[in-house]
């Protein structure tokens, strides 16, 4: 399991993630950030592979729960 010590998440990992927190759609996120969707889902996707999850809503309780979205 990823220990908080190695997880580095960037601004844009982050920012990303507190938006699905939000429940925001990838399409959405990438409206409100002015990037395209391809982005936002690479940066969810790294995000999701440094965490060691599989799904968006784990990633997002994981992160908070290691306290990376604070």
């Amino acid at each position: 399991m990823a220990d908080v010590q190695e997880v580095v998440l960037s601004k844009r990992e982050r920012q990303c993630l507190r938006w699905v927190e939000r429940g925001k759609s990838s399409w959405a996120i990438a409206v409100i950030l002015c990037v395209s969707e391809n982005t936002v889902n690479f940066h969810i996707k790294n995000a999701m592979r440094k965490l060691e999850t599989t799904s968006r809503t784990q990633c997002v309780v994981k992160a908070r729960r290691l306290g990376l979205l604070e």
